[in-house]
């Protein structure tokens, strides 16, 4: 570690280089201690590389070319649904009429977008076969919490306060837990049983008159289908509780089947997963909550509601749990969204259903020969690998998705969902070509003979990466989360 007083060392700098040139200052100086107390004053210049413009150009973009995305590569990360981005979305969110608009204007200036809103949101309905939908919330997550939490006042203006329990399967998600506890209650597990899905029996004996809710995916997050999902739904209303669908998985079954006539009260959609808004990086997502009937008074508050001709923000809704996120939601993901769905209509969005099971199934059956493979029957959008056979000869799955690395593909989900050992849980989506799908089985087949004939290449991996396989017990424990001197 270098001294205080000792220089930095830069990786690309040189003394008198210049990369930018910032125009004369045309207001009047102020003396900086006049605003800021002298304990946050730097008494000496900041460090920084001294670099001209295009040293800064190629730095930056020798730095992209190491981002994985979807527009550079496959992307099979189960139950993310990291499908292709339609560049058209790209274009129509940045029309002046939507980018350059601001969330105070007033109603009467901003009608295009309202009726944008609007229509989505009546899109949505029909979509998942609720009665109306918020496009206010922020992401997957956010929507599960805001669902919850509708649900929570729901219970509680019946005066149903003694409903405390969520349940939750031991294939869910881990948000849904997280979601449960944040909303304040206790989560229940229910079991899988044999074939993966919920076991009936024991779905049964934990839920009671302290059961707030049931939060499932369907298809569930080892892409099956629960096909009890109506008898489900009876056992859970009959106990007094609430259907929460996460809205994950929803690819696999759009335009097909809707939640709303499963039986589920609460839905919450991924607009970056589904339907192609840019999905990774840090966001921004969306995640549009719907309701049936009896929850529609708890929905957050504004709503888009369409008076006359005129679309306008419905404040006035007294049992609203209230305002979620500021302003109206993540708009220029919502426009994506629209855009999307319009573009592809009915027959689209049934096709991309289609394409996303075909392919799933496609790759579960050609590497089945040489991952074992715990569920052996017909998947929806994703399928579960296991590398137990793989564990037995000294390499991990771990060591596979690194080895995945160095042929240039960012791994498939590992080690989720927690029911299936040495899991490997991938989702080709709907929007890669056979010739792609075929390289990667391909890699996948190659790394499993590896395994069997030259295991420690696997073990070792990744060999091409600019950076090395990392100590992943210090990165978690110790993490180094900003800038220090080397």
């Amino acid at each position: 570690m270098h001294k205080e007083d000792q220089p930095l060392i830069f990786e690309i700098s040189s003394p008198g280089r210049i990369g930018y040139s910032l125009p004369e200052m045309d207001v009047p100086e102020i003396e900086i201690a006049d605003l800021l107390p002298k304990e946050y004053i730097r008494e000496k210049d900041v460090e920084l590389p001294e670099v001209s413009e295009l040293d800064i150009m190629r730095h930056y973009t020798a730095l992209s070319k190491r981002n994985h995305g979807v527009d550079s590569g496959f992307y099979p990360l189960g139950s993310c649904t990291m499908k292709y981005n339609p560049k058209i979305n790209e274009n129509v969110a940045r029309y002046n009429g939507f980018a350059h608009i601001h969330p105070l204007q007033e109603e009467s200036s901003v009608q295009g977008a309202l009726e944008l809103m609007y229509d989505l949101q009546e899109h949505l309905v029909e979509i998942t076969g609720m009665d109306e939908v918020t496009l206010q919330t922020a992401a997957g997550a956010h929507g599960e919490w805001t669902g919850l939490m509708m649900i929570r006042a729901y219970h509680e203006a019946n005066g149903d306060t003694a409903r405390t329990k969520v349940i939750v399967p031991d294939s869910a998600h881990g948000t849904n837990p997280a979601s449960a506890t944040v909303a304040g209650f206790e989560t229940v597990t229910v079991k899988s049983n044999k074939y993966g899905l919920v076991d009936l029996e024991d779905l049964r004996s934990v839920v009671g008159p302290d059961t707030a809710a049931l939060m499932l995916t369907n298809p569930n997050t080892l892409g099956l289908f629960e096909e009890n999902i109506v008898e489900m739904a009876e056992i859970v209303h009959q106990a007094g509780g609430k259907l929460y669908y996460d809205g994950a998985n929803l690819n696999a079954v759009l335009s097909k089947a809707r939640p709303g006539d499963m039986g589920f009260d609460v839905v919450h959609l991924n607009l970056h997963k589904t339907f192609t808004g840019p999905h990774g990086g840090g966001g921004p997502g969306s995640g549009p909550v719907g309701v049936k009937a009896d929850l529609i008074p708890f929905l957050p508050k504004p709503i888009v509601a369409k008076r006359d001709d005129q679309y306008i923000l419905d404040y006035n809704r007294p049992k609203s749990i209230g305002r979620v996120k500021p302003y109206y939601g993540n708009f220029g993901i919502n426009v994506r969204a629209y855009t999307y769905i319009r573009s592809m209509g009915p027959d689209g969005l049934k096709a991309v259903t289609e394409n996303a099971v075909l392919n799933a199934n496609y790759m579960m059956r050609r590497l089945a020969e040489f991952y074992d493979l715990p569920y052996d029957q017909h998947c929806k959008h994703e399928f579960v690998l296991s590398g137990k056979r793989q564990k037995k000869l000294g390499v991990r799955t771990l060591d596979i998705a690194k080895r995945l690395l160095d042929f240039g593909y960012h791994p498939p989900t590992i080690y989720f969902p927690l029911n299936v050992e040495e899991c490997i849980m991938i989702e080709p989506t709907e929007t890669e070509s056979k010739e792609t799908l075929d390289a990667f089985i391909e890699t996948m087949i190659h790394i499993a003979k590896e395994v069997e004939e030259n295991p420690e290449i696997v073990q070792e991996a990744p060999h091409t990466t600019v950076i090395g396989r990392l100590d992943e017990a210090t990165a978690a424990r110790k993490p180094i989360l900003r800038f220090q001197k080397v």
